[in-house]
């Protein structure tokens, strides 16, 4: 085997291996329209989703309620998700904006999350505690976040424990128009509003 042939054979592997690195926020600064949480999550959406174990396999589908509201750079999501095995779940985030970056906190998640928006896209990571029967895991959670349009969004995110894939989760997030807000149901909030945080 010649001195070139050797060089090949070891780079191969590493440029098969490039194209599925992690995506960086520079590539979709100059995309349109341009994501901001303060705009989209504001008022009433509507989210459909599915969890995939490691392995790809459905294992969860659910709808999820979501009302949104801001006072200047705060804001408060109040999530209530219906999954098709019958089990619901609240989620109360609180988002701070400060320029194109946002932090977060909520009763289920360790810590802080932080993210970053360019263009269309926001990369939010956090750390979610999940109950696995009768524990608590603390599942890393990798999330992009894509606008499509001013009302349509697709959340992609990759869950690791330990530094392993655990699944994945999809969910389309559409924003309703004030005539559709009826489409969502009734439910006891979880939160106070950005005025009671």
């Amino acid at each position: 085997m010649t001195q070139t042939t050797s060089i090949l054979a070891l780079a191969l592997p590493v440029l098969l291996v490039l194209p599925g690195c992690a995506s960086s926020l520079d590539a979709y600064r100059d995309e349109k329209p341009t994501l901001a949480l303060d705009q989209f999550f504001n008022g009433r959406l509507v989210a459909y989703g599915i969890v995939q174990d490691f392995s790809g396999r459905v294992t969860r589908r659910f709808r999820a309620d979501i009302s949104a509201q801001w006072q200047e750079a705060k804001g408060v999501l109040d999530e209530q998700f219906y999954f098709s095995d019958g089990e619901q779940q609240s989620r109360c985030w609180t988002i701070v904006k400060e320029g194109n970056r946002y932090r977060g906190t909520a009763g289920d998640i360790v810590g802080e999350a932080r993210g970053e928006a360019q263009g269309n896209a926001l990369n939010w990571r956090y750390t979610l505690q999940v109950p696995v029967n009768g524990k608590v895991w603390n599942i890393a959670l990798d999330d992009w976040l894509y606008l499509i349009d001013e009302n349509n969004l697709i959340n992609r995110t990759r869950m690791k424990k330990f530094g392993l894939p655990v699944g994945q989760l999809t969910l389309h997030i559409r924003k309703l128009a004030d005539d559709e807000a009826f489409q969502t149901r009734d439910a006891e909030s979880v939160c106070t509003g950005p005025e009671g945080q």
